[in-house]
């Protein structure tokens, strides 16, 4: 394993741990998700230069434009649930409620 390779899975090992055990707010769950794709998005943009192939460079584009909508409908979703309960705690909401 080259260290170029042992540093993208870790940093994206380190966000899904993050997103798995340190649940306490729901930003720190989207920053997670964020740290996530943007570990993936470097790791595909660094394996296309590796393969020099140009069929397959725009898939990190694509990846990070889904990336950046997902951030936004994820801060969406934090403002609207902040203005809703008061806060962005998760063990405060309850997903049965409408």
């Amino acid at each position: 394993m080259t260290p170029v390779h042992f540093s993208f899975s870790s940093a994206f090992m380190l966000g899904l741990m993050g997103l798995a055990f340190h649940r306490t707010h729901l930003l720190s769950a989207l920053l997670c998700l964020e740290g996530m794709m943007l570990s993936l998005f470097i790791a595909l943009a660094l394996w296309a230069l590796q393969f020099e192939s140009t069929g397959f460079s725009t898939a990190p584009m694509l990846l990070l434009a889904f990336s950046a909508c997902e951030a936004s409908a994820g801060l969406a979703l934090l403002v609207a649930t902040a203005r809703t309960h008061g806060t962005d705690r998760l063990q405060n909401l309850n997903l049965l409620q409408c």
